[in-house]
């Protein structure tokens, strides 16, 4: 399964059975995050048994009190945490959607009782829940591609593609808050337009983007 389609057969799911993720998956998913660590700067956490993480009201209410496993997005804070935590959150989202497992990012959890490391110079951005759905989720309703695009008229191909998988991004709540904005030079710009952890929602995006447009921005 490439990214793309990856991207295509994804969607958030919020009840899990209580299968347990096997241990070559386990060690797979650990290697990823290694190398995503790497590349991104960042701590992002397998944590195996995701506990009392989502026993907020809301969470059990949503399902997502099932969740076995969780992935916990840390990392120094900076301007930026949030944008690369969805980036390469994404990133991550996808290969685990690769593996034949179910993901639902998550906002509202309980920061108490989450098993990750925190030094004092990280914050915990969000987190994500991981596991074998119930069910493999539904699409939610989108904007059009009228909606989000700025800038020039003339839109190539490559453009039209990458805003096509920006479009299937989950964002916060289904907010989808954002803009893309191509200009004269062909360089991209990915527009914040606000809302609950917007900035995660536009590192998000930006990953789908260059997946679908097959080139980095």
């Amino acid at each position: 399964m490439t990214e793309k389609e990856a991207i295509l057969q994804r969607h958030s799911v919020r009840n899990y059975t209580k299968k347990a993720i096997e241990p070559d998956k386990v060690s797979q998913i650990i290697e990823k995050i290694d190398e995503l660590n790497a590349a991104g700067g960042l701590h992002l956490q397998f944590i195996e048994d995701a506990g009392k993480t989502y026993n907020k009201l809301m969470n059990r209410a949503m399902g997502l009190g099932s969740a076995p496993s969780v992935i916990a997005c840390v990392g120094k804070d900076a301007e930026d945490l949030d944008r690369r935590v969805g980036y390469y959150g994404e990133k991550l989202v996808l290969f685990l959607q690769q593996l034949g497992l179910n993901t639902c990012w998550a906002g509202t959890f309980n920061r108490k009782t989450i098993n990750a490391s925190v030094a004092e110079d990280e914050r915990l951005v969000i987190s994500i829940a991981v596991g074998y759905g119930e069910t493999q989720g539904k699409q939610r309703k989108s904007k059009t591609a009228d909606q989000i695009i700025e800038g020039r008229s003339d839109i190539p191909d490559w453009f039209k593609e990458g805003v096509d998988m920006a479009l299937l991004a989950p964002t916060a709540i289904n907010q989808q808050k954002f803009a893309i904005k191509l200009n004269d030079d062909d360089s991209v710009e990915f527009i914040d337009k606000g809302g609950v952890l917007s900035q995660v929602d536009i590192g998000i995006v930006r990953c789908h983007f260059e997946i679908g447009a097959g080139r980095q921005v």
